[in-house]
């Protein structure tokens, strides 16, 4: 449904990097079944938009409770991190280490100003 129109307009608009943080993980109990369904689930349809799997990092977390966000939780000893290929590879355990690992895009300020 609607994340897979998100994921479809982020691609059209031109957004070349993507994390995925699984929300309301509470609410499942930090279910680690759950959490790799809604992975497997995700990588295929961001795979069809034209995203790599592999670049993207899948973050379980809790918005309600502020779990895994900052600092790393208690909730998910299961969860051995994300990991992220590039040009070198990156590995997180938190959203905050995931948004921080954002390759920062070119600035081209030798080429002329365009609006």
């Amino acid at each position: 449904g609607q994340t897979r129109e998100h994921a479809l307009l982020a691609y059209t608009l031109g957004v070349k990097q993507l994390i995925v943080a699984v929300n309301k993980m509470d609410t499942t109990k930090w279910s680690e079944d759950r959490f790799n369904e809604i992975v497997k689930e995700v990588s295929n349809f961001i795979k069809k938009v034209g995203y790599n799997p592999k670049t993207v990092p899948f973050v379980p977390i809790s918005g309600f409770n502020g779990d895994n966000m900052i600092d790393v939780s208690s909730n998910c000893p299961w969860y051995k991190g994300w990991e992220k290929e590039t040009k070198t590879k990156v590995t997180g355990k938190t959203l905050l280490d995931a948004i921080d690992n954002i390759d920062p895009p070119s600035r081209p300020t030798d080429k002329p100003l365009r609006l």
